[in-house]
Formats: C-alpha cells, sequence, structure tokens
C-alpha cells in the first residue's frame, strides 16, 4: 500500500532539533573545556556528570562548600544584535564566581546551561569559548553543560545562559560581615562598565532606535563603539582577592555590586548597628553611566541602587591594614579606591 501524506514519516529533525548538529557543537566546544581542567577534574567532557576530586579540600581543616548560579541577563539581546557572542560567556562566570567569592570561596568547578531556538555550532563554540575563558580567569574548572534546543518556544536566533558554581572555603575564613564595626574602610575594586546589570533599561535608552550607530566609533569612548563598551565582559576579581587572603591580610566583608548597584549590595554584608558612607566622587566612574543617565534622566541616587557606577567589588577591612590590602589588590592588576568608612547606622548605604 503506498505512503500517503497522513502517515509520513516525521524526524526529531523535522519537528527542529537537529542531533547532529548538537554532536558538532560538542566537538566544537571541547578543546576549551579542557583548556579549563585543574588537577583535580576526572574525566573528560560527554559524560553524563562531571567528576571532580574533594582533594581540593584536604588541607582545610572545615572545608564548607559554597555555591552559586545566575545568568546574563538582557545583555545577550545586545550580544545577538551584534552578532558577537565570544564575551557573554565571561558574564556568565564572573557573575557567579564573583558572588562566591564574597564569602571568601574559591571557585573550584562550574557548570552552564545554554538553551536555544536553533542549535548553530558555530555560534556555541563562540559561547563556550567565552565561558572557559570566564573559567580560566577564575581558576575553576569548566566540567559540564546543556545545550538545549527549544524550536516553537524561542525564535531561532535567540538564546539564554545560566550558570552553576561551585567552591570551597575553610569555615575559619569564611568572610560575613560579623566583626565589621565602626572606623573600618571600604575599598572599591573598579568596573569594567556596565557589567551584566541593568541592561533592560540600556536597551531601552541607547540601543532602541540607535542600532545602526552601534558600530561607530566614538570619540568620547576613545574610539571603541558603543556596542564595544555594551558588550565589555564583567571584571573577575578572584584570583585578585585570593591573593590577598593568601598573603593573611584581613579582610571583613566583601560584596558583588551587581544589580541594585552599591546602595542594594553593600548594605547585605553590614551589621544592623553600621552604616557604609560611600563618596561617589572618590573614584572615577566610566563614561557609560553619564551617557544612560542623561538619556534617561535618572538622578545620582536612582543610577547609584541601580548600576555599579564603576566598583565591581567592594572590601570592608580594618582601617589599620587599608593601605596593605590596597596594595596587594593593585599588585594583582586591580585599580582600587578607598569609596567610604563605616559609620554608626542602621545596617544601610548611605552616600556624602
Amino acid at each position: 500500500m503506498a505512503e500517503d501524506d497522513t502517515t509520513r514519516r516525521t524526524t526529531y529533525r523535522d519537528a527542529g532539533v537537529d542531533t547532529g548538529e548538537g554532536a558538532r557543537a560538542v566537538d566544537a566546544i571541547r578543546e576549551a573545556v579542557r583548556s579549563t581542567y585543574r588537577a583535580e577534574v576526572i574525566g573528560d567532557i560527554g559524560g553524563f556528570g562531571g567528576l571532580f576530586s574533594a582533594a581540593a579540600l584536604k588541607e582545610m581543616e572545615d572545608p564548607v562548600l559554597v555555591s552559586g548560579t545566575d545568568g546574563v541577563g538582557t545583555k545577550l539581546k545586545v550580544a545577538q544584535l551584534l552578532d558577537r557572542h565570544d564575551t557573554v560567556g565571561i558574564d556568565l562566570v564572573a557573575m557567579c564566581a564573583n558572588d562566591i567569592l564574597a564569602s571568601g570561596a574559591e571557585p573550584l568547578f562550574f557548570l552552564d546551561y545554554i538553551a536555544i531556538g536553533k542549535l548553530d555550532s558555530a555560534r556555541v563554540e563562540a559561547i563556550v569559548g567565552g565561558i572557559a575563558e570566564g573559567c580560566r580567569q577564575a581558576g575553576c574548572a569548566l566540567v559540564g553543560g546543556e545545550m538545549a534546543e527549544h524550536p516553537g518556544v524561542m525564535d531561532p536566533d535567540d538564546y539564554d545562559l545560566s550558570g552553576f558554581c561551585v567552591g570551597a572555603v575553610d569555615r575559619r575564613n569564611i568572610v560575613d560581615g560579623s566583626t565589621v564595626a565602626s572606623g573600618d574602610v571600604v575599598l572599591g575594586l573598579g568596573s569594567s562598565g556596565l557589567h551584566s546589570n541593568g541592561y533592560s533599561l540600556v536597551r531601552r535608552v541607547l540601543v532602541e532606535g540607535h542600532e545602526a550607530e552601534l558600530d561607530l566609533p566614538r570619540t568620547d569612548f576613545g574610539g571603541a563603539t558603543l556596542g564595544d563598551v555594551l558588550l565589555a565582559p564583567t571584571r573577575i576579581y578572584v584570583q585578585a582577592v585570593l591573593a590577598v587572603q593568601r598573603e593573611d591580610l584581613p579582610v571583613k566583608a566583601m560584596a558583588h555590586i551587581t544589580g541594585g548597584g552599591i546602595t542594594e549590595n553593600l548594605d547585605r554584608v553590614l551589621p544592623d548597628d553600621c552604616d557604609a558612607r560611600v563618596v561617589p566622587g572618590a573614584w572615577k566612574q566610566p563614561r557609560i553611566f553619564g551617557l544612560v543617565a542623561d538619556a534617561a534622566s535618572l538622578d545620582d541616587a536612582e543610577m547609584l541602587r541601580t548600576f555599579n557606577m564603576g566598583i565591581g567589588f567592594a572590601l570592608v577591612v580594618d582601617a589599620k591594614r587599608a593601605a596593605d590590602v590596597a596594595a596587594a589588590l593593585r599588585a594583582a592588576g586591580e585599580s582600587v579606591y578607598e569609596i567610604g568608612e563605616i559609620v554608626p547606622g542602621s545596617g544601610g548605604v548611605v552616600y556624602g
């Protein structure tokens, strides 16, 4: 009996999922993934689970695992608009690794999840290449991940990223803000720009309707384009802060300055009887923040509770050791500013 249209064979590829392209994508990212491996990694890419030896914890008296998960947010829309996908993976690692660093933890391994409308091995290779670069900067191993094709749910060129990072710290070295006291100094580490927060607003005021201008060199950015500035990857502070810890320099509290800015992140590590008095003029703010403020007609207070404003990470230290900590951070390559002090208060951030 002849086969008619109602009984025509339909494959998974016909439904929009190309497993062959998925296999090509795995082959394309293999070397990038291997480049992140630490001595504790067991096995290779392609297993059902990532294996990591607990030997990394053997020198600790009471090892504590610290985990974090995050994404990149709508910054991905800028990458998709410009068809530039090689830096957002760094953002993904940074958002997770910097978070667990705030507890004093060393990032050990990382996993990613890529949800994509239509799998393209070259695009996935660029994305995972960025993730691998972020892992190398953070010193953690990329031990696994998932590429999930979502035809009919996402547009073919659309994708979203999620990441998961695990680190460890000896319990005695956990940084939790419990010893923060009036008179302590707040040090700020310079950001590389917007990092990965506030892009829904940034896209509204700087991108929508201005797409043709994103690739034009600009004198106010030293010849870089607005697209370059918007896609500058989030700075990863792990190696510099770990260098401070290796020198046994005391740090009382740390905060990753992400969504909510200094206002809603530094307060998370303050005791109830202290405020952080921050002086916005104490550091140089990248030009992009003034551009956003002007385009959106936002005052300083709104900007400070939305964006990092040029400070991507903050440390609270004893005033007597602040110069030593700052020197160690600068030696590790960071731009360091004394941005404020701890004063009596109620657990908030004040400016002035």
